[in-house]
């Protein structure tokens, strides 16, 4: 939880010093008040005394009352501020860190824990963060100040009061010794249950499909079930703390007024009036220290709960990304673009074996090369070790002659067009998706954007949308078909006009007539540049410049389609499951 401070401005510093000053003049202003309380009662007992006596001393209690008030409401004005202010920085930066993670990144963590993370728990250490400004820093102040004036009213009382202060720590103490294991568990509970929610709403069409809303509703429930109840039992358990607290505090008053009403009998009659006026002052003073202590038990709930929080949060940020920067960043482009793979291998992180072995090959500018394997082969593994989604585990992957690990990312991005095998649409309008990323320069003009949606074939639906260019799209492109979303994929990746291209079977959604068009258009308009298609479509590739062969994460065979046809028995196999007898030829 400390390490969270570092986020606070000076700014914010200054005002948590500012309250501190407030809460010390608050707590003050609330002791005077039994002071003023007791006099008032030694006056009244106190034929002699002036009416004006007793309303001077009701007066002062009443500018005490206004003057804690005002202080309350400008410490809680500050504490907004300064919680707030907390929220907003860890939140934005839980985002940049988990943007600047690698894939391995958010694997490790999940992208439902991440969301809970960012959001759940950055919320509970706000709202401990506010409870302990206002009223957690008081608490302590109070009971410290209150018990030094108890003890100058009788040893007695303070004795008491101290016997019970003991109890309830004891109390509370075995509470929160059962308590705190929970609320992690909690977390973990959390997460799994946003996971559930999530993967529901995402296969929303297959869930329907199959009729397996049942099925899923028992999956929610199940994640459910097991949060409520354990957050029953924590909150049970919490729920003992405030009845035995205030029953501790009516048997401190009570026991607190049944020595008092024993020492004013034992004591002589001068005397009374004054041992009266103690009692008083001192049934007000434990109060304050009860109370106090009933706060620290709240502040302690959110405490556990938020150092939980605070635990992920950090676990978060002081998390290194596995992805760092080199220091080549080129902001001039230029002609360029090859692409050379020199004995390449990779692993996923905690597999057993290597997902590619030895691969070896070079793209140069203008040549478009292919990649087709069967399923689980490694051909999108191989392409995303360019942009470097991941970094390879031996070898190298140079771009113009670099190697990609000496190139800052944001430089090494810049450079490439991609289109993912998934067709990620953002919510926003055509000109917005298709104009995503700055490429290292100024937005792309509507003149820019409506060729690359040319280019990509996406004209002919775009132009009948409402809106065209400003035609509203749905958040993941649920408002477009597959076909549709993946043209304006590719189109995005043009309107960078990269000097590589990548794409990511992203051409698996569109019919025969279509991708031959796409692909035309795409070689007279982009010729200058590499291309890296994967693709699982032979017709696709047919007129590839050179055509890798993957089996297992191995090159099995390479050369254009006439070659392969000769040479390349898994090559042959797929051309002639798709094409007929004679491949294609």
């Amino acid at each position: 939880m400390i390490k969270l401070l570092r986020h606070l401005t000076g700014r914010e510093w200054l005002l948590i010093f500012i309250c501190l000053v407030f809460v010390v003049i608050q707590v003050w202003l609330s002791l005077k008040l039994p002071d003023y309380m007791a006099e008032i009662t030694r006056l009244v007992q106190t034929k002699s005394n002036a009416l004006n006596e007793i309303l001077h001393a009701g007066g002062m209690m009443m500018l005490c009352t206004l003057a804690i008030f005002g202080i309350t409401f400008i410490t809680g004005y500050l504490v907004a501020i300064t919680s707030s202010g907390l929220a907003m920085r860890l939140r934005r930066r839980v985002f940049e860190k988990t943007v600047s993670f690698s894939m391995a990144g958010i694997s490790h963590f999940s992208t439902a824990s991440l969301i809970t993370r960012s959001t759940n728990d950055i919320t509970q250490i706000q709202m401990f963060f506010m409870m302990a400004l206002k009223i957690g820093v008081r608490a302590p102040i109070m009971a410290i100040w209150a018990a030094l004036k108890m003890y100058d009213h009788g040893w007695e009382w303070a004795a008491i009061t101290g016997i019970f202060v003991v109890v309830l720590l004891m109390m509370i103490g075995t509470i929160y010794a059962l308590a705190i294991p929970k609320f992690t568990i909690i977390q973990k509970l959390t997460d799994n249950l946003n996971r559930v929610t999530r993967e529901n709403l995402s296969g929303i069409r297959v869930v329907h499909a199959y009729n397996a809303e049942k099925y899923q509703e028992r999956k929610f429930g199940r994640a459910n079930d097991k949060l409520t109840r354990t957050s029953l039992f924590t909150h049970r358990l919490m729920s003992i703390a405030d009845p035995g607290v205030q029953f501790l505090m009516m048997g401190l008053i009570l026991a607190i007024y049944l020595v008092g009403a024993y020492m004013i009998n034992a004591a002589p009659t001068p005397d009374r009036i004054g041992l009266f006026s103690d009692m008083i002052v001192f049934s007000s003073y434990a109060t304050q220290v009860i109370a106090s202590f009933i706060i620290l038990t709240m502040i302690l709930l959110f405490m556990t709960r938020a150092t939980v929080s605070a635990r992920r949060i950090n676990a978060v940020l002081d998390t290194d990304c596995d992805i760092i920067d080199g220091n080549i960043n080129k902001t001039v482009r230029r002609t360029g673009g090859m692409i050379e793979f020199r004995n390449v291998s990779f692993r996923y992180p905690d597999a057993i074996g290597d997902a590619l072995h030895d691969i070896t090959f070079t793209a140069r500018p203008g040549e478009t090369v292919a990649i087709i394997g069967a399923t689980g082969s490694g051909k999108s593994t191989l392409i995303n070790l360019v942009p470097r989604f991941y970094d390879v585990t031996s070898g190298a992957v140079l771009v113009d002659g670099i190697d990609v690990r000496d190139y800052t990312q944001r430089a090494l991005r810049n450079k490439l067009g991609y289109a993912s095998q998934r067709a990620i649409m953002f919510r926003g309008t055509v000109s917005s998706n298709v104009a995503y990323g700055d490429n290292g320069r100024r937005r792309a003009t509507r003149a820019q954007i409506r060729r690359a949606v040319k280019i990509a074939q996406a004209s002919s639906f775009v132009e009948k949308m409402d809106g065209k260019y400003d035609a509203m799209i749905a958040q993941g492109g649920t408002n477009l078909s597959g076909g549709q979303k993946q043209r304006l994929s590719i189109a995005r990746a043009v309107c960078r006009a990269p000097e590589i291209y990548i794409f990511d079977d992203s051409f698996s959604a569109l019919d025969y007539k279509t991708d031959h068009a796409l692909r035309t258009e795409l070689r007279r308009q982009t010729g200058g540049a590499t291309t890296l298609i994967v693709a699982q479509r032979v017709g696709t590739i047919m007129n590839a410049d050179q055509i890798l062969v993957l089996d297992n994460g191995r090159i099995v065979g390479r050369g254009t389609h006439d070659e392969l046809m000769k040479n390349c028995p898994i090559y042959i196999e797929i051309a002639k499951s798709q094409l007929g007898r004679d491949g294609g030829k």
